[in-house]
């Protein structure tokens, strides 16, 4: 991760009515960076995804994306990020060969099919339909999907959803590979497990505000500064990392 900021948000505002979904937020992305926007339900998280995304308008304040303002410069912004669909996005009649070639000829771009699909472990799905697909490789897909364009910022919004142990570990290590390869990752999850080993800082955000920025280590060694305890003595291991232990970490059908 390097000091170069790709991302910097600066007072974001976005109102609904009378509703104030997104406080005047700020924060900055690094490059190389996987950050994490975590929050409870209706905390603003999304919105203000969707807002970098450039899917949604907002109501004032700043955003930059890698040197490029969203009020006048969001078509250059949607040419240098990868923005993750879901299910809905992608047309039920074509095989995954066929959908990133239509994904590569909306970007104007020339892409591997073969390279992309084994980034993601989907070769031998080629000629498959989307909705044949396990959860696991549905959501493998979906990134794909995100890097036609290769680009320097991915969003995920919620990836590992729904997806058993397996399958969620395994995203993990595609992210971190995609982070490997000079990817800038953001990512909003429900998992505080999953934001604290994939995430190199977080912000925690509630009721439209950041209330929190900074590594998860250094946010939870600032908690244990102020007496906190835990009622239950800390394990080395977890009943998940038992589960993937007993059962491997082999792809199979996820």
């Amino acid at each position: 991760m390097s000091e170069k900021e790709v991302i910097t948000v600066r007072n974001l505002v976005k109102n609904y009515g009378d509703f104030e979904a997104v406080k005047g937020i700020s924060f900055s992305v690094y490059e190389g960076e996987i950050f994490g926007l975590l929050g409870p339900n209706g905390a603003g998280k999304s919105t203000t995804l969707e807002i970098m995304e450039t899917l949604r308008p907002k109501t004032s304040g700043e955003v930059i994306i890698d040197g490029f303002n969203l009020d006048h410069e969001a078509d250059k912004i949607k040419r240098i990020i990868g923005v993750q669909l879901q299910s809905s996005g992608f047309y039920p009649s074509l095989n995954l060969s066929e959908l990133i070639i239509l994904f590569g000829g909306l970007y104007n771009e020339p892409v591997n099919v073969r390279e992309l699909l084994h980034l993601v472990n989907l070769e031998d799905k080629a000629k498959n339909q989307y909705k044949e697909l396990s959860g696991g490789q549905k959501q493998r897909f979906s990134i794909a999907t995100t890097l036609v364009n290769k680009p320097r910022i991915i969003f995920l919004d919620e990836p590992t959803t729904g997806l058993d142990p397996h399958a969620r570990r395994n995203l993990w290590d595609l992210i971190r590979d995609i982070r490997s390869k000079g990817t800038t990752v953001i990512i909003t999850t429900h998992y505080m497990d999953e934001a604290e080993i994939l995430c190199d800082r977080v912000a925690i955000v509630d009721h439209g505000k950041i209330i929190a920025l900074h590594s998860p280590d250094q946010l939870i060694d600032d908690l244990v500064a102020t007496g906190f305890e835990r009622p239950k003595e800390v394990k080395k291991a977890n009943l998940e990392d038992v589960f993937i232990h007993l059962t491997g970490r082999s792809l199979r059908n996820e």
